[in-house]
């Protein structure tokens, strides 16, 4: 595989706190500091979810975990009532700004989506920003008026403009601001793939780096065999001034569930990444294993740039 699992797996589980004793995952990571801080989607015994805080010094090992959830559902608020989920993390302009989705259900007899497995979920795309990781500042609800989640804020202004990915199901869209609250120019910019290993779905993972060649970014893609989906990690490069064209993509997963923490947990065969740091040459990708734990693997950026296939 191109991504090298670190031996010390899982570095987060859930505890007995209440707000995370079901489950820990799906995390995001930043360094700031020195430190790497991880904010993770952490779930209770009723399946609400919460996003909870740790650090890291070294990237690995947890050095500190907040006890009380660094942001949980507000009280009475039809968006959230199943939880906040699946949070990223993005530097930009001096601050930290956490993409995550505010989760509900339809109450209205509507019927069940393809991705609902039987439940009409409701989700929509929020965005909050923090300076210390203590407090947060809600910005709200950013595209209000269609079901999408896993977006991803870019680093960096494009052409003078905000840019971000986010998933309506099944596929990949790019959106524009010019001010982070109001999106607009809602285009697809990539789907799932016929007889691939992403065939089922695909969706933003940690948020794109600027390199040389381009945008990276690492995104997941689901498969489905005998009756389930199987969540697996890829890579993607995107153009440096019109992120909306691919330039290329993994042929090949770049990390499928094989550890017994990525089999077995909440839900079976699942690696899920939010979160990518830079240390040097190496890449740090944090990401959940089966809905279950938190984990990390490591790579550099030639590796994954050796594992894409021009589009």
């Amino acid at each position: 595989m191109v991504l090298e699992r670190y031996v010390g797996n899982p570095i987060l589980a859930p505890t007995r706190n209440a707000w995370e004793s079901a489950a820990v995952c799906n995390p995001a990571a930043v360094a700031h500091d020195g430190r790497v801080h991880i904010v993770y989607r952490a779930i209770d015994r009723k399946g609400v979810s919460r996003l909870g805080h740790a650090v890291s010094d070294d990237g690995f090992r947890v050095a500190h975990r907040a006890p009380v959830p660094l942001l949980s559902p507000l009280p009475d608020c039809f968006e959230e009532r199943v939880g906040v989920e699946d949070p990223r993390l993005t530097p930009l302009g001096g601050r930290h700004y956490i993409t995550f989705t505010a989760a509900s259900i339809y109450d209205d007899g509507r019927p069940p989506r393809p991705w609902d497995l039987g439940t009409p979920w409701r989700v929509r795309v929020a965005l909050a920003v923090t300076d210390d990781f203590q407090r947060v500042e809600r910005i709200g609800i950013v595209i209000p008026d269609r079901d999408s989640k896993n977006a991803v804020l870019f680093p960096e202004e494009i052409g003078g403009r905000f840019a971000m990915f986010h998933r309506p199901y099944p596929e990949i869209w790019i959106a524009w601001s010019d001010d982070l609250r109001r999106w607009h120019g809602h285009r697809r910019v990539m789907g799932p793939r016929a007889g691939s290993w992403d065939s089922d779905r695909i969706g933003a993972g940690a948020p794109p780096i600027r390199i040389p060649e381009g945008w990276l970014m690492i995104y997941h893609g689901t498969r489905v065999a005998d009756g389930h989906r199987i969540y697996q990690l890829g890579v993607a490069l995107f153009d440096a001034d019109d992120p909306s064209r691919v330039i290329a993509r993994s042929p090949r997963p770049i990390l499928e569930p094989e550890a017994d923490c990525e089999r077995q947990g909440l839900v079976r065969n699942v690696v899920f990444a939010c979160g990518l740091v830079e240390r040097g040459d190496q890449y740090l990708v944090y990401y959940g294993g089966a809905d279950q734990v938190v984990c990390v693997a490591t790579t550099t950026r030639a590796r994954l740039l050796s594992s894409l296939e021009p589009v």
